[in-house]
C-alpha cells in the first residue's frame, strides 16, 4: 500500500519526508514523519488562533520570521488577522509587501477591506480594492459598489445584481441596499423582487430585510408569514395593494415548499386572477419549480399556468429564475407527454439566460427538442441541422452530455491524444514557485484546506503547458486530489493520464471483480468520491477512499463476517473491502442500474426507490430529474468517469448509453422486495 513514498526533489526545494496524501483537516497523521521543530511551531500558531492565543500567536510569528521558515507568511497572516479589528493601515500595507505576490498578501487584502467596509472608511478602501486580485467576495464588491455610488458613479444595475446574488443578509450588501433606496436609485420594484427572490431560496433574513425596505410594517409581516404561510393565507392575505399582493404572492411561495399542491389550490381557488399577471407568472412558476423538485406529474400543468399567465399581456421573456426554468425543463422531460414534452422543453430553454442556455445539459435537451419537433419538410430539415450543429458543439469523450451527444450523431468517441513530454526546464519553472511549495507544504503538515487555497491561487493565470507541470508535480506526490483537479483545468492540451490516474488499480480489479462488480464503475465512484486520496474525512464523518460511514461500515462488516473496528477505516485495503461491498449491494437492489445505484451510494438507497416511482423514463432523464443537486452532479460523473475508465481498464468503446441501460422505473412486480436493511 503506497503509504510512504520518498521524492525529494532538489528543484521543489521543500523537505518532503512522506508522501503527500488526504489528510484529517487541522490535524496531523500519524502515520507520516514526525513534524520538524520548526513545523511544530507552525502548527502550534495554528491551534494559537483557534484558541485566540494573542500571546502565543505572536511569539511563533516572530520565531517564524527570524527563521525564515517557508511558511512564516502564513504564520504571519495567522497573527494579524487574529487583531485585524484593531490594525492600522501601516500595519497592513507593511504586510503586503512582505510577502508581495503570495496568496496571504491578497487573503488579508480580503479581511482588510471587510474591515474598511465595516469602518465605512471609503478613502482607504477605494485605494485598495484595485490591487484586490480573487476580488470574490459578494460582500466586498457590495462595498466597492457604495464607494462607488459615493463618488457618483452610477452602478445601479451592478448593485441589483449583487444585493439579488445576496445569500444571507451582510453588512455590506445591506448598506448597499439601504443607501440606494435611501437615494430613490432602488425602488419598491427592486425590493419586491429580491424578497421574491430570497423567498424562492428560503433566504428569509435577507426576504425580511428587503420587505423591511418598503416599510416597517411590511418587514413584521413578512416574519409573520415565512414563519405560518399558511396561517398567514388564512387569516391576513390580501390582494388589495401592491404590498398586500407581495406579501400573499410570497406566502404561497413559502407554502409550496413544504406542499405544492396546496399551495396550487390557493393559486386556482384565490389568488391566480387577484395577483395580476407579472406577479401570478413568477407565483406559480414557485409553486411549478416545489411542484417538479418533489417529482410531482402537476408540476407540467403549474409551469404552464405560470407561462400563460406571464404572457396574458406581453410576449417578453417571463421574469422567472434559471433555476425554476431548468425544473421546467426537467418536469417536461419527466411528465410531458409527446409534442408537449418538446415544445416545453424548447420553450424554457429559450427563456433561460444566455449564459444558462450554453451549459451542456441545455445545448444537449434543446438538440434533442429540435429533432422531436422537426416535421417531414424542408422546415424540418433546417431544425435537424441546427439539432446536429448543437450536438456536435457539445460532443467529446469527457463529461455526461459531450458523450451522450457523441453517441446521438453516431460519431466514433476517442479519447485525447497525450500532450508532448514536458522538458525539464518547463517542470523546474513551475516546481521552483514559492506559491506551490507553501501549498505543499502545507498539505504535508495536514493544514489541507490552507494548502489547497494556496495551490488554486498559485494556479491562477498559468498556460495550459503550466498546469500540465503543476498537476505532474501533485502526481509524483501521489496527491491525487491536486494532481486531477490541476489537469483538468487544461483547455487545448489534455492528459487522460493525469485526470484518470489509477492507483490501487490491483486492489480495487481484484476486490471488484470477487464481488462481480465492473472495476471501471468502482474506479469511477472513487475518483468522484475521494480522488484516491485514502485519509479525507467529510464533514458529516464519511471517511477513507470510498467515504463510508462508520454506521454504514459496521453494518456492513457484520454482514460478510469481518472483524471490524472504527479505527481500520482509514486503511484503504479495509475501506475497499466494505465500501466494494456496500456498492455491489445496493446495485444488486436497484436491479444493476448503476445511475440508481450510484444515486444511492450518494444520497441512501431510500431516496432513489422514491425517485423510481412514476413513468418508466429514459435514464439520461431520470438522471437529470434526481432533486439533489450535489445527487445529481455526482450521478452524472460517476457514470462519466465509470465510461472512460472501462476503455482505459479494458479497451472498451467510450459508450455512456451502453452504461446507462434503456429504461429506469417502477420496481418489477415479480422482483424481490427492496432490502429495507440497506443504511
Amino acid at each position: 500500500m503506497p503509504f510512504a513514498v520518498d521524492l525529494l526533489r532538489s528543484s521543489v526545494r521543500i523537505v518532503l519526508g512522506s508522501l503527500l496524501t488526504g489528510v484529517l483537516a487541522g490535524s496531523v497523521p500519524s502515520a507520516l514523519a514526525q513534524p520538524s521543530p520548526a513545523d511544530m511551531l507552525v502548527l502550534e500558531a495554528r491551534e494559537a488562533l483557534t484558541k485566540r492565543d494573542r500571546a502565543r500567536l505572536a511569539a511563533n510569528r516572530a520565531a517564524a520570521i527570524v527563521g525564515q521558515h517557508p511558511l512564516a507568511p502564513w504564520v504571519d497572516y495567522w497573527e494579524l488577522s487574529n487583531r485585524l479589528n484593531e490594525a492600522t493601515a501601516g500595519e497592513v500595507e507593511a504586510f503586503y509587501q512582505r510577502w508581495k505576490g503570495s496568496y496571504v498578501e491578497d487573503r488579508l487584502r480580503n479581511d482588510w477591506l471587510l474591515e474598511l467596509g465595516r469602518r465605512r472608511d471609503w478613502a482607504n478602501f477605494a485605494q485598495d480594492y484595485p490591487r484586490f486580485r480573487m476580488n470574490d467576495d459578494r460582500e466586498v464588491i457590495c462595498y466597492w459598489l457604495v464607494t462607488e455610488h459615493l463618488a457618483g458613479k452610477d452602478i445601479v444595475a451592478s448593485a441589483r445584481t449583487a444585493w439579488a446574488a445576496q445569500r444571507d443578509t451582510d453588512d455590506g450588501c445591506v448598506l448597499l441596499a439601504t443607501t440606494l433606496y435611501e437615494a430613490k436609485r432602488f425602488n419598491a420594484d427592486d425590493a419586491w423582487r429580491v424578497a421574491r427572490l430570497a423567498a424562492e431560496y428560503n433566504r428569509q433574513r435577507v426576504a425580511k430585510f428587503a420587505a423591511g425596505l418598503v416599510g416597517p410594517e411590511a418587514g413584521a409581516a413578512m416574519a409573520e408569514l415565512l414563519e405560518q404561510p399558511a396561517r398567514y393565507l388564512t387569516r391576513r392575505a390580501s390582494a388589495r395593494g401592491r404590498t398586500h399582493s407581495e406579501l400573499t404572492a410570497i406566502a404561497v411561495m413559502r407554502m409550496a415548499a413544504s406542499d405544492p399542491e396546496a399551495a396550487a389550490g390557493q393559486m386556482e381557488q384565490r389568488w391566480q386572477h387577484a395577483l395580476g399577471p407579472e406577479l401570478a407568472s413568477a407565483t406559480w412558476a414557485v409553486v411549478a419549480k416545489q411542484a417538479a423538485l418533489k417529482l410531482l406529474p402537476e408540476a407540467t400543468r403549474y409551469y404552464q399556468l405560470a407561462w400563460q399567465a406571464g404572457h396574458r399581456r406581453s410576449r417578453d421573456r417571463v421574469d422567472w429564475t434559471d433555476d425554476a426554468l431548468a425544473w421546467g425543463v426537467r418536469a417536461a422531460l419527466r411528465a410531458g407527454r409527446g409534442s408537449e414534452r418538446w415544445e416545453m422543453v424548447q420553450q424554457f430553454i429559450g427563456a433561460m439566460s444566455p449564459a444558462e442556455q450554453k451549459d451542456p445539459a441545455w445545448v444537449y435537451w434543446k438538440a434533442r427538442a429540435l429533432a422531436a419537433l422537426a416535421p417531414a419538410d424542408a422546415e424540418g430539415d433546417r431544425a435537424r441541422a441546427e439539432s446536429r450543429q448543437l450536438l456536435e458543439a457539445i460532443a467529446g469523450p469527457l463529461g455526461f452530455y459531450p458523450l451522450l451527444a457523441a453517441e446521438d450523431l453516431g460519431q466514433p468517441v476517442e479519447l485525447p491524444l497525450a500532450p508532448a513530454a514536458l522538458m525539464p526546464e518547463e517542470q523546474q519553472l513551475v516546481a521552483a514557485l514559492p506559491g506551490l511549495n507553501r501549498a505543499l507544504r502545507l498539505t504535508q503538515l495536514g493544514l489541507r484546506d490552507e494548502g489547497r487555497r494556496e495551490w488554486n491561487f498559485t494556479l491562477r493565470g498559468m498556460s495550459d503547458r503550466q498546469l500540465l507541470a503543476a498537476a505532474t508535480l501533485a502526481c509524483e506526490l501521489q496527491d491525487w486530489q491536486l494532481c486531477i483537479n490541476t489537469s483538468e483545468r487544461t483547455r487545448n492540451e489534455v492528459d487522460i493520464a493525469q485526470r484518470f490516474p489509477t492507483p490501487y488499480r490491483a486492489e480495487i480489479e481484484a476486490q471488484a471483480r470477487a464481488l462481480g462488480l465492473e472495476p471501471a464503475y468502482v474506479m469511477g465512484l472513487i475518483r468522484q468520491e475521494t480522488r484516491f486520496m485514502t485519509m479525507l474525512r467529510s464533514y458529516v464523518g464519511a471517511t477513507g477512499l470510498m467515504q463510508l460511514m462508520p454506521n454504514t461500515a459496521r453494518w456492513m462488516a457484520r454482514k460478510i463476517g469481518f472483524d471490524y473496528s472504527p479505527a481500520l477505516l482509514a486503511d484503504p485495503a479495509v475501506n475497499l473491502k466494505l465500501g466494494t461491498s456496500y456498492l455491489k449491494k445496493v446495485l444488486d437492489d436497484f436491479d444493476g442500474s448503476q445511475a440508481m445505484a450510484a444515486a444511492a451510494y450518494n444520497a441512501g438507497p431510500s431516496r432513489p426507490r422514491r425517485w423510481r416511482e412514476g413513468a418508466v423514463l429514459e435514464p439520461a432523464i431520470w438522471a437529470e430529474n434526481v432533486p439533489f443537486s450535489e445527487t445529481r452532479d455526482y450521478v452524472k460523473k460517476v457514470l462519466a468517469n465509470a465510461t472512460v475508465y472501462a476503455h482505459l481498464l479494458e479497451g472498451r468503446p467510450l459508450s455512456l448509453k451502453a452504461r446507462l441501460g434503456t429504461s429506469i422505473g417502477p420496481r418489477d412486480a415479480l422482483a424481490p422486495p427492496p432490502d429495507e436493511e440497506l443504511p
